[in-house]
Formats: structure tokens, sequence, C-alpha cells
């Protein structure tokens, strides 16, 4: 997956960062029968520690088992006042907003709206007025990633000399599309898998033309309300907010403070801004059947174009037993998000590191080496620790 600025997926920034406090929640008791072992959270918590020692601005978490929770968070909410972050801090998660824009797809299908397996050229006006698709696209084709069509950050994301105007230029679902039409979209690609934006664009332009309202207003309809995500927004003030934690990149040599950058809450795409206690509610939700249907559920973890990856929806193998967990990931330049649930709603975990500033991918290729390899460390703690958890 490519890394941008508006997506996901040593040495450290030449200015090292100081950060001076740490915070967190008392965990939960862990039950009896962990006995003299281990804490099952150590090896997450000690992710968590290992971030900040390379100079992170600030990593959350939460983990949710039957009876307990515990939730940490280390580092500060801004680099200017120093004031030290918390668990319930908001943070922006990126493309695990797509897990919550399919529900809404979903819903559609449930309401007799769309099929599944129809075709949405004949009723997007994008797929005839700016893109040239090779042929039917399906809305499982968008869900799964496998419609063929590139991601738009391709067009804009080229050299160090983009990083400006990707901060600065509010990237519309229409505006999206129309960069969209400037790369190949070729039959060949079809059928295969594709991490694209651009397709979750696309869907954002079905929800709102089958519901004849604008998107943030049916999400928060079909997920935020019904789960009282207090904490979950779309709208860009909510940027704005104190209990926001700030994100950071550096450009040219100069830290630059980007959290408030147009053009990314609202988008169906990647524009969510949320807590880990809400992501955690919106998974238990999801897979308690409190949003959908079992057929939309088993429609949504079937994994057969690529076997990662669902509607909406990353697997993940579930150790302690042959079952699999899913949920979502999600990165910027400057937050990465990893969420990572259990089928029968009971276990979730999630994690965000707000990195240190850091060059765009673009300026140095070896910012996206580190964030693969912290995106990997984030599911890989989160996973140990439900394992250990999970009976």
């Amino acid at each position: 997956m490519k890394t941008s600025f508006i997506p996901f997926l040593s040495a450290v920034a030449a200015t090292a960062l100081a950060l001076g406090a740490c915070t967190y929640s008392e965990p939960v008791p862990a039950p009896a029968s962990f006995g003299t072992a281990p804490p099952p959270t150590r090896s997450i918590d000690n992710t968590m520690r290992a971030f900040v020692d390379q100079g992170s601005v600030a990593v959350v978490a939460e983990v949710r088992w039957p009876g307990g929770t515990w939730s940490r968070a280390y580092g500060v909410r801004n680099l200017e006042s120093k004031e030290a972050t918390t668990p319930d801090d908001q943070v922006f998660i990126a493309s695990i907003t797509k897990s919550m824009t399919a529900v809404s797809v979903m819903k559609l299908v449930e309401d007799g709206l769309i099929g599944l397996d129809d075709p949405v050229n004949g009723i997007l006006d994008s797929f005839t007025s700016v893109l040239k698709p090779p042929g039917p696209i399906t809305v499982r084709q968008l869900l799964g990633h496998t419609s063929g069509m590139r991601t738009f950050q391709d067009a804009t994301e080229k050299t160090d000399a983009d990083v400006p105007s990707v901060i600065a230029e509010d990237i519309t679902t229409q505006r999206a599309l129309e960069l969209t039409a400037q790369l190949p979209w070729e039959a060949r690609d079809v059928g295969s898998f594709r991490y694209s934006d651009s397709g979750y664009m696309a869907l954002g332009q079905l929800v709102e033309k089958l519901r004849g309202r604008p998107f943030t207003e049916v999400l928060r309809e079909d997920v935020i309300d019904p789960l009282k995500l207090e904490d979950t927004a779309l709208d860009q003030a909510a940027a704005a907010e104190p209990g926001v934690i700030r994100g950071y990149i550096t450009h040219g040599g100069e830290r630059l403070d980007v959290t408030e950058s147009p053009g990314v809450l609202g988008s169906p795409a990647y524009g969510a801004i949320s807590t880990m206690s809400d992501i955690n509610d919106f998974y238990a939700a999801l897979f308690r059947g409190d949003l959908l249907s079992k057929d939309s559920l088993r429609e949504m973890t079937k994994t057969e174009a690529f076997p990662l990856y669902g509607l909406g929806l990353w697997k993940w193998n579930q150790d302690c037993d042959d079952k699999h967990r899913f949920g979502g990931t999600g990165g910027f330049w400057t937050y990465r998000t990893a969420s990572v649930a259990s089928t029968d709603g009971q276990y979730q975990a999630t994690m965000t590191l707000i990195p240190p500033p850091m060059p765009a991918p673009v300026e140095d290729p070896r910012t996206d080496d580190k964030f693969n390899l912290w995106d990997d460390q984030m599911v890989s703690a989160l996973q140990e620790t439900l394992d250990r958890l999970c009976p």
C-alpha cells in the first residue's frame, strides 16, 4: 500500500523530539487465571514505550476482553505546549474509515437499493463524465479493491515539490476521481487486488446518489449516532479541538503542523477522527451484529479475491484457535492506526502512533520503510495481546 499524506499503509528525523511527559490509565486487573505469568498486555506496552523512545510524538492504545479493559497513552498532544496525552484523546484514523463506509454501502444492499454484484457504471455520473472504466465495475469490486482503479495519490504525490500542494488542496470525492482519470485503468487489472482510495471515493458518491443526502450525514445516521460514538467526527472543525493529538511532518528541514490541513475529514476513504474507545466500540458492535445482518457480515469477511482483505476489512489469523480476526489499518504521514477484533464481538485492540516529524516519503523514501515497520509492529503487538487473552 502506498503511504501518503492522504493515504496508508535507525535514524529518526534530524530534529529529535524532547517528550517530557507520559500518562496512562491504570489497567483493569487481569483475571486470576493468568497466575504469575507476565500480563497479556506486556507486549503492547513495551511496543508503545519503544515508539516513544524513538522520538514519536505520542502513542495511544486500548484493549478489551470479557470483563476487562486496558488503556495507555504516552507522549504529548502537541510539541508546543508539551501537554501530556491521554488514552481518550482523538486522532485521525485514516483508512479505518473504510470499514465504516463499507457498513453504509452494505446497508444499501440490505435495503434493496443495489446488489453487491451490480455494476455502478450506469448509476454514478463520474463513471461516464470523468472516468473511463474498461468494463462493468461492481459494488463488490469497489469494496474489495479489485476494480483495478488506481488511487488518485499516484497523480498527486510524485516528487518533493508536490508536498505543499498535497497539504493545501481540499480533495473532494469528485476531485479525487478527476485525478484518477489521469491514470491508466486497464481491463487486465480488473479482478486483481489493488488498494485504492479512489474506489472508496466512488462508493461515497454511490451512497450519496442512492440515499439522496451527503455522505457524512448518512454515515452519522448509519454508524456514529446508533453507537453513540461521541468522540467520532467527520467535519473539518473537529481537527481544531483541544483533545486532538497534533500531527507533524518536516519539509525542507522545517517542522510543519499539518493537523488542520483541508481535504481529509469527511472523506469516505479516510475522513474520520476518533478515539481508541470509539474504534473498539465500532468493531465490537459490527461483529455482534448490531449494525448489519449475518448475511452482510458473511460477505464482508469473505476473502476470495485476496486472502487478506474482505469488503472494508483486513484479515488476520487468530493463533489461539482456528478462527480469524478482522479490523482495519490506516495511515497518513502523521498518524498510523491499527485495530484488530474477534468476530464474536468480545475482543478488540486498537493503537495509534503519531510518528516523529519526518520528511514525506516523496522527499525521503526511508520514511516509508519506517512506516511499514511500525505498522507491522503495531499489528504484531495487538495480535500477541489478543492471543494471550483469548481462551
